[in-house]
This record gives structure tokens, C-alpha cells and sequence, in this order.
């Protein structure tokens, strides 16, 4: 039993230091790259046609929320047409440079 807890936590120590591994995004990159999200994002009381809601504000989310997100759509996880096609024509580095600077602006 105690040989499978030193496993956990060797395992664990791995992912945490992986996590911390990875650079963080380039906010000026990410400035120039959210163009075309500013288009539906940027613009205050805008709503989505069909079905109706309020398209979310991106500005000040969380990092790890916004990559996850643009990830999902990406892959087709998340099921958007707009958003998947933005999504698919990014890099893992776009994802990273956008999360970055929106997460760094206030909200």
C-alpha cells in the first residue's frame, strides 16, 4: 500500500512540475490575434441571433478557462460553429498568446 502512495505522489510531483513547464503566452501576440474575437466578444449587449443569448465577454477570464475553451471548440468538444471554425485555424501557441492577454486586461 505504501509502495502505490509513493507512486501517487511521484506521479503528481511529475504533473506539477510539467504544469509549470509550460511557457506562458506572449501578450503582445495574443493583442494583435483576438481581432476577430472582438467582432462578436467586444461589442457591449451583443446577442447571438439563434438561438438567442448574450455572447459572453472574454476580457479578464481565466487563463486556463479561456485555453481549455478554445481547445474544446477546436476539437469539436464544444459545439459552436463560429467558435469551432475560429478555433480550428489556431495554434496551441495562438491559444496560449490569446489567453494570455485576455486574462491579463481588467475586467
Amino acid at each position: 500500500m505504501a509502495r502505490l502512495q509513493w507512486l501517487g505522489l511521484i506521479a503528481a510531483a511529475a504533473l506539477a512540475v510539467a504544469g509549470g513547464a509550460h511557457a506562458e503566452g506572449d501578450k503582445a501576440a495574443g493583442r494583435k490575434l483576438v481581432y476577430t474575437c472582438n467582432g462578436c466578444h467586444g461589442v457591449v449587449g451583443y446577442e447571438n441571433v439563434y438561438p438567442s443569448y448574450p455572447v459572453p465577454k472574454i476580457a479578464g477570464q481565466n487563463a486556463q478557462y479561456i485555453t481549455a475553451a478554445l481547445h474544446g471548440y477546436k476539437t469539436g468538444e464544444r459545439k459552436h460553429p463560429t467558435m469551432n471554425a475560429q478555433a480550428e485555424s489556431l495554434s496551441d501557441k495562438d491559444i496560449a498568446d490569446i489567453a494570455a492577454y485576455l486574462s491579463s486586461i481588467a475586467k
